[in-house]
């Protein structure tokens, strides 16, 4: 049988939001967020179709009534937080057939409350969001965030051992048995673990969608800390000495890209996980995060050089980092063939 997970610049269908709402985190400032979000959704609907998961339709259809209706489906479903990467479905095909396979949440590791999260996907797939003959595969006895891994598309899967070695997802298997896992569900034929590599102040224990992306099959770009004071700077060093190493299934050397580090960005003293890495491939364009920052012109004309192809599109996301993530955090695709 012949697995394959999409890179993210495939062809999509759709992309799923999972919009805030009073009784999340958000709350403090959830008018900042709807209008991040918003600004997110309007960038979507010019491409492609998008869903938005909500606690209640009537209160987003207000919020988004300016945009392209016919290119939006609602659904209304209970949610602990947004963080549609994470608790998303994740496309394979399965000798053609597109599959969500069903991984469980549990808010990276007991952080954080995910009993609704984790009911998303399975709830998406009753109520008959996904067209006839697309499948769904439950894999509760496992723990995978989309956030945790990246594809080329062609059978090499980037991931971090801190993600997925870290207490609380799944200590009862060790290294060997999770790249085990990972070949047979997603139909890689590589996986490669960084074993350096973090942001201040992320809760996902350094997931690979803050840190480094593929770009193309030959091409990754990185977070690169060039601020010898700055304490990120031994572990991001340490981390593209690795991606230096990388070769790719042919035995050729990445196609290696820096993206600056983000200027510090604090909330209440703390500082927070910003990054360019967590940019999203839709069609035909890249939607960039930006942080009201000195070096957000720098990252977006890196984009466009990177993606000569697509509309490169800055996201004020600084209202997002608040809360330590950001634009594909709260992100995820359907490539074509699942609606």
């Amino acid at each position: 049988m012949k697995t394959i997970l999409p890179a993210e610049w495939h062809k999509q269908d759709c992309v799923q939001l999972t919009w805030p709402h009073e009784d999340t985190d958000w709350k403090d400032y959830l008018d900042e967020a709807d209008n991040c979000f918003y600004n997110i959704a309007k960038e979507i609907v010019k491409r492609e179709k998008l869903i938005i998961v909500c606690k209640n339709i009537e209160r987003v259809k207000k919020i988004t009534s300016d945009l392209d209706q016919s290119s939006i489906i609602y659904c209304q479903i209970e949610n602990n937080d947004t963080w549609a990467r994470d608790h998303g479905g994740i496309t394979i095909f399965r000798d053609g057939i597109p599959t969500i396979l069903n991984y469980t949440f549990n808010g990276w590791g007991l952080k954080f409350s995910a009993n609704y999260d984790n009911q998303i996907t399975r709830k998406l797939f009753d109520v008959g969001f996904f067209k006839k003959g697309v499948k769904i595969e439950y894999h509760k006895d496992f723990v995978l965030e989309g956030g945790s891994i990246e594809s080329d598309g062609e059978g090499t899967i980037l991931t971090t051992s801190r993600c997925l070695m870290s207490y609380n997802r799944n200590e009862h298997l060790d290294k060997k048995e999770i790249e085990e896992r990972l070949k047979k569900d997603l139909g890689a034929e590589r996986i490669i673990f960084l074993e350096h590599g973090y942001l201040e102040g992320d809760d996902t224990d350094s997931h690979i969608d803050t840190l480094a992306r593929f770009c193309g099959v030959d091409t990754i770009c990185y977070v690169k800390c060039d601020d010898t004071n700055d304490p990120h700077y031994y572990e991001l060093s340490m981390m593209e000495e690795e991606l230096k190493r990388l070769k790719d299934k042919n035995g050729n050397y990445y196609n290696l890209v820096p993206l600056p580090m983000v200027d510090p960005v604090y909330h209440r003293d703390e500082r927070l996980p910003a990054t360019y890495a967590n940019f999203l491939i839709i069609n035909d364009a890249v939607l960039v995060p930006t942080y009201n920052c000195s070096k957000d012109v720098v990252a977006l004309e890196i984009f466009k050089d990177i993606f000569k192809d697509r509309e490169v599109v800055g996201v004020d996301c600084s209202v997002l980092i608040r809360q330590h993530g950001s634009l594909h955090c709260v992100t995820m695709q359907f490539p074509k063939g699942v609606l």
